[in-house]
C-alpha cells in the first residue's frame, strides 16, 4: 500500500506566515508563498527529493520593498545547510534591486519581471503588446483573491474604490495551472465583482518547471 501525498500546506499560512524548510536535501529552493503548492507538485511529479522548499509569506508582494531583505535573510540563515540555493523570485517589484542582492550574494535567481511572465513563459509573455490594461490572477491568487486583493484594497469596506483603482485595467486574464472548473468559475467572479472583462489561458507551470530542471541538471 502506496501512502497518501502529504496535504498541501493551508493558503491562508503561506499568504501569512509561509512555509519553512525541513532541513532535508542538497539544494534549498526560497519561494514565494504563492509558489508553494506548483513547486512541491513538481516535487512530487519529478522525484526531486534532494531539493527542500522554503517560502516566504506571500503577502510580501504588497510591500515590494521588504522582498530583497527578507530573501537575503533567508539565505544567509541557511546557506550552510545547502549545497546551493535557488531563489524562485523574479523582479516581483523590487526594481532590479533582487536581482543585485542574489548576485552580491552568489546564488542564482528565476529570469523575468514576475510571476505571471514565468508561468505563461517569457517570450509568449512579452509578445503581449496589447496587455498593458491587463489584471492577471494565478491559481494561488484566485483561491486568495479576498485577502489578497479585495481585502488590502479596502473594497470590502468601501466599494466605491473599485473604479478608482481598476479604472484603467480593461480585462482579468486567469492564468491557471491547473484544469479546476471550481477555480475558473471563481475567476469569473472575480472579474465580475472588478467590472473586467475575463479571459482564461491554461498555462501550466510554464518556465517555472524549466528553471527547476536546469537546477536538477546541475545538481
Amino acid at each position: 500500500m502506496t501512502n497518501a501525498a502529504a496535504p498541501l500546506p493551508d493558503p491562508d499560512l503561506l499568504t501569512s506566515q509561509g512555509l519553512e524548510a525541513q532541513g532535508k536535501g542538497r539544494i534549498l529552493l526560497i519561494a514565494c508563498g504563492a509558489l508553494a503548492h506548483e513547486i512541491l507538485a513538481l516535487k512530487r511529479a519529478n522525484g526531486w527529493d534532494h531539493m527542500d522548499l522554503q517560502c516566504l509569506p506571500a503577502k510580501l508582494h504588497l510591500y515590494p520593498d521588504r522582498i530583497t531583505e527578507e530573501v537575503e535573510q533567508a539565505v544567509l540563515a541557511h546557506r550552510d545547510d545547502y549545497d546551493r540555493i535557488f531563489v524562485v523570485y523574479a523582479d516581483c517589484g523590487t526594481g532590479g534591486q533582487l536581482q543585485a542582492k542574489c548576485a552580491d550574494l552568489g546564488v542564482e535567481m528565476v529570469a523575468g519581471p514576475h510571476c505571471y511572465a514565468f508561468y505563461e513563459g517569457l517570450d509568449r509573455f512579452a509578445a503581449h503588446e496589447d496587455e498593458i490594461s491587463a489584471f492577471y490572477l494565478t491559481d494561488f491568487l484566485v483561491r486568495q483573491f479576498d485577502a489578497f486583493v479585495w481585502k488590502p484594497m479596502g473594497l470590502d469596506r468601501h466599494p466605491q474604490l473599485r473604479d478608482m483603482i481598476f479604472g484603467n485595467y480593461t480585462k482579468l486574464v486567469y492564468q491557471a495551472q491547473t484544469d479546476d472548473p471550481a477555480l475558473r468559475a471563481k475567476a469569473k467572479d472575480c472579474a465580475a465583482r472588478l467590472g473586467l472583462a475575463y479571459e482564461y489561458r491554461f498555462t501550466g507551470y510554464g518556465d517555472l518547471k524549466a528553471s527547476l530542471e536546469k537546477q536538477v541538471a546541475t545538481t
